[in-house]
């Protein structure tokens, strides 16, 4: 079974040996992370006995969990909370969290748990139809339940009482939050974010609703409810910028508060923007459903309650029309700027309006940034800083939290990180989703140095000349995998998880003039080598055996030759004379 809250997450851990408690003093700026991304890479505290199936490479990585019980802050007091960190790092404790450690199968058996809703087969007999009657019955009451109270609400802190920057929020890189280590002429002072200091809360679900939604009683229905895991800078004591992509849900919803709220202003009406919480624990499910690429109309917590066989308990925010879980640590209760810009502004234009003798921003830069500040920059999961770029504001209206609350954060870098685990995570229980949209697919593969969008390894069995090139079309057309800039696509015969042998039947099959697939459209907005945001080109390798009528561009497909491979019954010969040939020696492979 998964587990209720944060806190019961961080005893099971504990008492299976999973977690590291630090009590010596340790800087919430770059110390942390540090320590954190030392003890990441090193052997996991208990090898999951699944993960070799699917991760030959990395599947015994991830140290423990740390909790760090003196986090020090940057002017050297001691932080409100404990900080936890690396709470997911391996593949055993994403299983504790999704509550499949102890399930045949682990991330796989909930695979099949999730097929067997997204392509349910007919039941055969009458105890299959009172199963299947019992299954339906029990998905039903998954969706969240709005209760009255919640411990995430023991303590509630309001106006003044408001002090995001005594939580151990986390510096990760060094130049974090710093536009001129990216060669921006822009101070953290000018960008309006020099407060925060380069801190970042990095492992919250950020819960928001469409406007149509909003004004609804407690309990009613609410379909629009989002719950997505967005970067957010401190900038002051009481606000963070509200990091989100154009594609996300969360920036959907932004969009639509905007054009609401425009229409208000137009009227005279000075609305607070769009009502947002920040939310920090809660049921150990939560930080994986809210990285979860769900079809659209389908809430992550939907999705969280199937993983944990229970609804999520929901209460009403306190100064704001959005319902949170009632079990988290931390609620960070405010609205979103929606007078803002969105992303996509010219940083260097914006320097250029500055004026040059360094000091306070002219009117042309106040309205550049008018409800937003100039976000990053931020070490990401590519390896590299995400360049800074304008996003809105958001303005907390209260702190809500349990008496002794614990502050979970990750470190966002190089993989593998506790990012990689939950993406291998969804990689192995959306399978069947995938199968579902493209179903020739048999297996795939997001490879760690891809990081999640850069390359993905699909195998197939092929069954028509061109099928490859249909597969990678389909998969670019699937939900997120639509970010993917790198598609390598195998024959059924090729396991798809050893990138060795992936990576030698495209240099072995693959003509650079046949061979590939040139596409332009989408890519991920933190792909820094794409030509412009979010957009740029796409390439697909076919590296199965050619067919006739595989001849593109002009190029001929000549006699394909068999794989070397021994005969069965010389194997089998060999097998039983082992122990006669080498008597001292164990029996080969």
């Amino acid at each position: 079974m998964s587990f209720p809250s944060l806190r019961a997450f961080v005893e099971g851990l504990e008492a299976a040996g999973e977690l590291k408690r630090i009590a010596a003093p340790v800087s919430c700026l770059l110390e942390a992370t540090e320590i954190a991304d030392r003890v990441s890479k090193s052997p996991a505290a208990r090898v999951s006995a699944h993960a070799p199936a699917f991760d030959p490479l990395h599947h015994d990585a991830g140290g423990h969990a740390l909790l760090f019980e003196d986090v020090r802050l940057p002017e050297g007091s001691g932080a409100a909370c404990p900080l936890l960190m690396n709470a997911f790092g391996s593949y055993t404790r994403i299983e504790m969290a999704l509550g499949c450690d102890g399930e045949a199968g682990g991330l796989e058996a909930l695979a099949d748990r999730v097929a067997s809703l997204v392509k349910p087969e007919p039941p055969a007999t009458l105890m299959d139809k009172v199963k299947k009657g019992l299954e339906l019955a029990r998905v039903a009451g998954l969706p969240p339940k709005v209760v009255k109270s919640g411990p995430c609400q023991e303590v509630v802190q309001t106006a003044d009482q408001i002090d995001l920057l005594s939580l151990p929020v986390i510096k990760c890189w060094p130049d974090d939050g710093d536009p001129r280590a990216c060669g921006f002429h822009l101070s953290p002072e000018q960008a309006g974010t020099a407060a925060g200091r380069g801190r970042y809360i990095t492992l919250a679900g950020v819960y928001t609703i469409h406007p149509d939604d909003a004004g609804k009683p407690a309990g009613d229905p609410r379909p629009s409810r989002n719950v997505g895991m967005y970067r957010a800078q401190l900038i002051d004591r009481n606000k963070t910028a509200m990091h989100w992509h154009l594609h996300h849900d969360g920036a959907a919803h932004w969009r639509a508060w905007k054009a609401h709220d425009d229409a208000a202003r137009a009227r005279g009406e000075r609305p607070p923007g769009m009502p947002c919480a920040i939310v920090l624990g809660g049921e150990s499910v939560l930080p994986y459903a809210a990285t979860a690429p769900m079809p659209p109309g389908i809430s992550e917590l939907i999705l969280a309650g199937f993983l944990q066989g229970s609804a999520v308990r929901l209460v009403r925010a306190k100064t704001i029309d959005v319902d949170v879980p009632a079990e988290a640590e931390i609620v960070i209760e405010g609205h979103v700027a929606t007078d803002a810009g969105g992303p996509g502004i010219d940083a260097e234009g914006l320097a250029r309006a500055l004026r040059h003798d360094g000091g306070e921003p002219g009117a042309e830069v106040a309205g550049l940034l008018r409800g937003s500040v100039l976000e990053g920059p931020f070490g990401d999961h590519t390896g590299f800083y995400s360049l800074p770029d304008r996003y809105p504001v958001f303005t907390a209206s209260a702190l809500t939290h349990r008496r002794d609350p614990l502050y979970p954060a990750t470190i966002v870098g190089l993989p593998p990180q506790e990012d990689y685990f939950l993406g291998k995570a969804t990689e192995r229980i959306f399978l069947p989703l995938l199968r579902t949209l493209v179903p020739d697919v048999l297996d795939y593969d997001l490879p760690r140095f891809g990081c999640f969008h850069n390359a993905v390894f699909v195998k197939i069995k092929k069954s028509y000349p061109l099928q490859a090139r249909r597969v990678m079309h389909a998969i670019w057309g699937a939900g997120q995998m639509a970010w993917t800039k790198l598609i390598v696509v195998v024959d059924h015969d090729v396991d798809v998880h050893d990138h060795e042998a992936v990576l030698f039947h495209a240099a072995a099959n693959a003509d650079p003039g046949r061979d590939l697939e040139l596409v332009h459209g989408p890519l991920d907005i933190l792909d820094h080598a794409a030509p412009r945001l979010g957009g740029g080109t796409k390439l697909g390798i076919d590296a199965t055996p050619k067919w006739p009528g595989e001849e593109v561009n002009g190029a001929a497909v000549r006699a394909w030759p068999n794989r070397l491979a021994m005969d069965a019954g010389v194997r089998a010969r060999v097998d039983a004379r082992w122990s006669e040939l080498f008597p001292a020696a164990s029996r080969g492979t």
